[in-house]
């Protein structure tokens, strides 16, 4: 996959895939940072946007940003993919939305 960048160069970015395994363990491909993190919420960047995982008891098994892989393990509860820049982006989250 080949996207433009603001200098007009060509840049290769890495192909993004999402595997959960029983709601136990999820593999993301595509990964390029890791926001934060803690027991309840993972939020981390990929070459498609943002996504929060959200779940209990959350660890991240493996992260690799030269691969861009990221494994985390815990029970998973949900999966959020948003385009802005985090979840404190401006109209982000339930009241951001309520409140529209």
């Amino acid at each position: 996959m080949v996207r433009e960048i603001d200098d007009k160069k060509l840049v290769r970015s890495r192909s993004h895939s999402v595997l959960m395994e029983n709601r136990e363990r999820v593999t993301i491909t595509g990964v390029e940072d890791v926001d934060s993190f803690d027991e309840s919420a993972v939020l981390l960047v990929t070459s498609l946007g943002y996504i929060t995982l959200h779940g209990v008891d959350l660890h991240i098994n493996k992260l690799n940003l030269d691969e861009g892989q990221l494994i985390v393990e815990g029970e998973i509860t949900g999966l959020e993919y948003s385009d802005q820049d985090g979840p404190k982006a401006k109209g982000g989250g339930f009241f951001g939305k309520l409140f529209k």
